[in-house]
């Protein structure tokens, strides 16, 4: 059984409906889509359409003040001695070293194989970093990043569909 601490995951996942419990878990910055809909249809047994649609709109909720709010914490936190500032400056670096010559050519695009992957640390969360890292416009960077959740979203609910065996929800049934 998974258990964060004393509380068990699987309480916390029972003492929410299906559609809360998917539109929270795709806000999370780790899991995103790749959990919440397989939570959705697996562990809530949710229809797919209905896991998509909770966990696409419960990814796209943090864009909107990560792309907003991302330029002034980054501004804050490296402004003094912490891991988090040091995270960001490191994490901004290693976008900017492999990814520089896409965003030239590709400008705001280049967002979208941030998003529209669904591997670990891709995702919602790292467009938005990608964006602020490239100084991409919040109203360009919007439209691929939502773009990208809904591709991410259709190939999880593909695969979660396909019967592809996800090992964290393997105690939920």
């Amino acid at each position: 059984m998974l258990t964060a601490g004393t509380i068990k995951m699987e309480t916390l996942f029972d003492s929410l409906s299906g559609p809360l419990g998917t539109f929270l878990s795709a806000m999370l910055p780790v899991g995103e889509l790749r959990l919440a809909i397989p939570l959705g249809i697996i562990h809530f047994d949710m229809p797919w359409y209905q896991a998509l649609f909770y966990g696409v709109l419960g990814n796209l909720v943090p864009v909107i003040p990560l792309l907003l709010g991302l330029k002034l914490a980054a501004r804050i936190l490296t402004s003094f001695s912490n891991p988090l500032g040091r995270f960001l400056l490191w994490r901004e670096g290693k976008i900017r070293s492999s990814y520089g010559a896409r965003f030239q050519r590709y400008g705001a695009l280049a967002l979208l194989p941030f998003v529209a992957i669904p591997l670990p640390l891709t995702g919602a969360w790292t467009g938005c970093l990608a964006a602020w890292a490239f100084e991409v416009p919040p109203r360009k960077a919007f439209p691929v990043i939502a773009v990208g959740v809904i591709l991410a979203g259709v190939v999880v609910t593909a695969l979660v569909q396909l019967s592809v065996d996800f090992p964290f929800l393997r105690n939920f049934n």
